[in-house]
C-alpha cells in the first residue's frame, strides 16, 4: 500500500524495521490543508504510529480509506464545529474529543473535520496491518475487520496507546518494544469490540486492584440502576471523598461518568441486537424515560440513539 501515495505532506519517518521498505507501511490520512498540522511517523512490525498536532484553528479536514485497520487516538482537543464519521455508522458532532477512542476496520471510509476550540487539537493514528489480526481468530474473536466504532473510551486502550505516544514522540529507537506495544495495542482493541473484558491499569495513588476490580463488576452488574457513589465507597471500604479521589485517578474519570459510559456502552449492544424498544433498552441501561437515555446516549456519542440503531449492524460473536 502507498505506492502511489503522495508522502511529501509528512515528517520524516523512523522506520524500525531494516528489512521493509520505507514506503510498504506508511500512514495514509490525507490531511488538508496538509500545512495545518505537523506530522511525526514511527513504522515497522507490520504497523506504522503517527502523531498529529494541528497549527491552524481553521477548518481541517482527515480522509482515509485504506487496507489497514486504523485507530484514532484524540488526545487533547475541542472542536467549534466538525463532524467525524465512519463507514457504517452515524455522524458524529461530538465537541469534546478528549480521552475518545475511535477503530477503523480496513477498507472502511474514514472522514473527520473541524475547527479546534481554543488550544490545539492533538492525536495519534495507529495503523496495522490485517495480518496481525489473524492469529487472534484462534483465540475465539471473529468479525473484528467488521466492528468500526466511533468515539468511545476506554482506559486499558488508552495507557496502552499513551505508551506508544511517548515512544513515537521521544527519540526511542527500540524495535521490540514499539512491536511489542502495537502487538498489545491491537489485541486490546479485538477484546473491546468483541465486548470481552480487560485487564484494567493500576496507577499510584489509585484504587488498589481488589477495590477495583469489586468496583468495575458492581457497576458492570447493575447497569440498570442508579448507583450511589455512597454505595460504591461502602464497597471499597472509603470515604465517600476519598473513593472519588482515587476511582479517577485509576479510571480516568469520576464514577459518575464512568457508570454512564458502561451504561451507554452496553446500550450500544442492546441497539445494534435490535434487543427491544427504545424504551425497555432506557430501562435495561437505568434510565428513567427513553428522553433521559436519548440525552445522555447524544451526550456521550453524540449520535441519537435512534440514528445509531439504524445504521449498525447486529455485532459479532465471541466462542
Amino acid at each position: 500500500m502507498g505506492g502511489d501515495h503522495d508522502c511529501s505532506t509528512f515528517d520524516p519517518a523512523r522506520q524500525l524495521d531494516g528489512d521493509v521498505a520505507a514506503n510498504a507501511i506508511h500512514p495514509v490520512v490525507e490531511i488538508s490543508p496538509s500545512e495545518a498540522v505537523a506530522r511525526l511517523t514511527v513504522t515497522g512490525h507490520g504497523m506504522a504510529a503517527e502523531s498529529v498536532r494541528s497549527t491552524s484553528r481553521g477548518k481541517i479536514q482527515h480522509h482515509y480509506r485504506a487496507p489497514m485497520h486504523m485507530l484514532v487516538m484524540y488526545e487533547k482537543g475541542e472542536r467549534r464545529d466538525g463532524e467525524t464519521f465512519v463507514e457504517g455508522l452515524p455522524r458524529s458532532a461530538l465537541r469534546n474529543l478528549e480521552r475518545k477512542l475511535t477503530f477503523v476496520p480496513a477498507g472502511r471510509e474514514f472522514h473527520d473535520w473541524h475547527e479546534p476550540q481554543g488550544s490545539q487539537m492533538r492525536l495519534m493514528y495507529f495503523y496495522f496491518e490485517p495480518e496481525k489480526l489473524k492469529a487472534l481468530s484462534k483465540r475465539g474473536i471473529t468479525d473484528l475487520p467488521d466492528a468500526p466504532r466511533l468515539l468511545f473510551e476506554d482506559e486499558t486502550l488508552w495507557h496502552t496507546a499513551l505508551k506508544l505516544k511517548t515512544f513515537v514522540e521521544s527519540s526511542a529507537g527500540d524495535p521490540t518494544y514499539f512491536g511489542s506495544l502495537g502487538t498489545l495495542l491491537i489485541h486490546e482493541v479485538a477484546r473491546f469490540t468483541c465486548g470481552m473484558p480487560s485487564v484494567q491499569p493500576q496507577l499510584q495513588g489509585g484504587l488498589a486492584p481488589w477495590q477495583q476490580r469489586l468496583v468495575t463488576a458492581y457497576i458492570q452488574e447493575h447497569l440498570n440502576e442508579r448507583i450511589p457513589i455512597g454505595t460504591l465507597a461502602q464497597l471499597a471500604r472509603l470515604s465517600p471523598y476519598h473513593f472519588c479521589r482515587v476511582f479517577k485517578r485509576s479510571l480516568g474519570m469520576p464514577p459518575h461518568r464512568y457508570q454512564t459510559n458502561r451504561r451507554v456502552e452496553h446500550a450500544k449492544l442492546l441497539l445494534a441486537n435490535r434487543a427491544g424498544s427504545m424504551t425497555e433498552i432506557s430501562r435495561a441501561v437505568g434510565f428513567s424515560s427513553p428522553n433521559a437515555f436519548a440525552t445522555a446516549f447524544r451526550k456521550a456519542t453524540g449520535i441519537a440513539p435512534t440514528d445509531y440503531r439504524r445504521s449498525v449492524a447486529p455485532l459479532m460473536t465471541y466462542k
